[in-house]
C-alpha cells in the first residue's frame, strides 16, 4: 500500500542566493521545518563542501524544528563544488582550503548570519555549528557577536586564534576526539583554559574518537560519540535559541 505523505509535515529544502559585500551572491542550502518555522542554525561545512552529508546534517536539524541555512563556504573557488574524503577528491578539498582567503571567508559570515536572521521563517535566535573549518567559522560567529549560541566539532585552528576569546559572549559548546591527530589534546586544553573563566563553554572530549568522529560516511565515524555530541548540541541549541520556551 502506498503511504500518503501530507508534504505540510515534510522539511523542504532549496539552495537560495546570499548576498556578498562585494555585490555578487553566492548560495546557501536552506532546510525548513515541518512547522516552516523555528529557531536559525548556520551550518558551516568541512573542507569537503556543502557535500551529501552536510546536506543530510541540514536536513537532521531542520527535522527537529530548525531553519538551517548552510552555506558554500568556498564559492569564490569553485561554486556549489563539493567532495568525496579519500584519494584525488579530499586532495581537490585540501586544494580548495588552500587557495581560499581566510579573510573573504571571514566577511561572509555576518551576510549569512544576516540572510538568515532576516528569514521570515526564523523565529527565536541564531546559532552556529560547525564541523573542521565549520567549527572554527562558528566560534568566529561567535567571537563577531553574530549569534546567539554556537557549537564547534573538531574545530581545526580554534587553538590559534585565542586572542578572540574573550570576545565571546554567547554560550558554546566544544566538541572533540581523544585520537584526534589534527587537533591533539595538548590544543584541546589551551581552548580549554582559553574559556576557563566562563562556565557558558561546555568541552567534551570522546574517548576513542578521531577527527571526523560525526560523519557516517567516514572511516573515522564512531556512533556513540556522535549520538551523544548530537544529544547534547540539539539541548544547547533548544536552551539558547527557541524563543518563549523552558528546556530542563
Amino acid at each position: 500500500m502506498k503511504e500518503n505523505i501530507d508534504e505540510n509535515t515534510t522539511i523542504r529544502t532549496s539552495w537560495i542566493d546570499i548576498p556578498a559585500a562585494d555585490g555578487r551572491a553566492y548560495q546557501g542550502y536552506l532546510a525548513l521545518p515541518p512547522a516552516r518555522t523555528g529557531p536559525g542554525i548556520v551550518l558551516f561545512q568541512e573542507i569537503f563542501g556543502v557535500n551529501r552529508h552536510i546536506r543530510a546534517v541540514a536536513e537532521q536539524y531542520a527535522q527537529l524544528g530548525f531553519v538551517v541555512l548552510a552555506p558554500d563556504v568556498f564559492w569564490r573557488q569553485a561554486p556549489r563544488e563539493s567532495f568525496g574524503y579519500v584519494g584525488d577528491e579530499a586532495a581537490r578539498a585540501r586544494d580548495m582550503l588552500i587557495r581560499a582567503d581566510m579573510a573573504e571567508i571571514g566577511a561572509d559570515l555576518e551576510g549569512t548570519v544576516r540572510s538568515l536572521r532576516t528569514r521570515p521563517e526564523v523565529t527565536g535566535g541564531v546559532g552556529a555549528l560547525g564541523f573542521c573549518i565549520g567549527g572554527r567559522l562558528a566560534y568566529l560567529a561567535a567571537a563577531a557577536g553574530l549569534v546567539e549560541a554556537a557549537a564547534c566539532y573538531y574545530g581545526g585552528g580554534i587553538q590559534d586564534q585565542l586572542q578572540k576569546a574573550a570576545a565571546v559572549r554567547c554560550p558554546m559548546l566544544f566538541h572533540y576526539g581523544e585520537t584526534d591527530p589534527m587537533i591533539p589534546l595538548a590544543a584541546v586544553e589551551r581552548v580549554r583554559a582559553a574559556f576557563a573563566d566562563r562556565d557558558t563553554a561546555k568541552f567534551f572530549v570522546y574517548p576513542g574518537a578521531s577527527h571526523g568522529f560525526n560523519c557516517w560516511e567516514r572511516a573515522s565515524y564512531q556512533p556513540l560519540a556522535a549520538m551523544q555530541a548530537h544529544g547534547r548540541t540539539v539541548l544547547h541549541f533548544a536552551r539558547h535559541l527557541a524563543a518563549g520556551t523552558t528546556v530542563a
